[in-house]
């Protein structure tokens, strides 16, 4: 089998609407369509939905799921919540800083501008309190064949030992520059 992209990638979202007005207000996402059922088509399970599918450019689709008869939203308590989150790429540092401007004026805590060295980004929470990052491209070809290069060995070293293995400190260096 050969993937030809990701067709849509679905969370769960507290409100449909509010949902769908963040991501136009802030994302600048159009919503494409919603499908409601009172059964789950693949399971035939009775569990009343309503599923929404937003336009996140060049063919990319999010999609949410509103569930009324589940109880609350919750999210794993053994897994630090910085670590899921959903990455968008923006054009260039230009919009990255416009991006983060409309998510201030949107009253929303903004991390960053964190630099990655082959990219930058920032970080905040939409309105079911999901982990966004907005990030822009900085890398060179030879940072991107550097990284490539040690991916491997890395992968390799973490299995064995579960330490953070060094090839690719050089990206954090500056971010960390002051932390003792």
């Amino acid at each position: 089998m050969k993937i030809e992209k990701i067709h849509h990638v679905a969370y769960r979202c507290v409100d449909a609407k509010a949902t769908v007005e963040f991501y136009k207000k802030v994302m600048n996402m159009d919503l494409l369509g919603a499908i409601a059922e009172d059964r789950v088509p693949s399971t035939k399970a009775p569990d009343p939905y309503m599923h929404i599918f937003l336009d996140a450019g060049n063919g990319n689709i999010l999609a949410f799921f509103e569930l009324p008869n589940s109880p609350p939203m919750g999210r794993d308590p053994n897994t630090p919540d910085w670590t899921q989150h959903i990455a968008f790429q923006v054009k260039d540092l230009a919009e990255l800083e416009e991006a983060k401007a409309r998510a201030e004026a949107a009253g929303l805590d903004v991390v960053g501008v964190t630099d990655h060295t082959i990219f930058k980004s920032i970080y905040f929470r939409d309105p079911s309190g999901h982990r966004l990052e907005i990030a822009a491209w900085t890398a060179t070809p030879e940072q991107i064949d550097r990284m490539k290069s040690v991916a491997h060995d890395m992968v390799e070293e973490w299995s064995q030992t579960k330490r953070p293995p060094r090839h690719t400190a050089w990206m954090h260096e500056k971010e960390f520059a002051d932390v003792h």
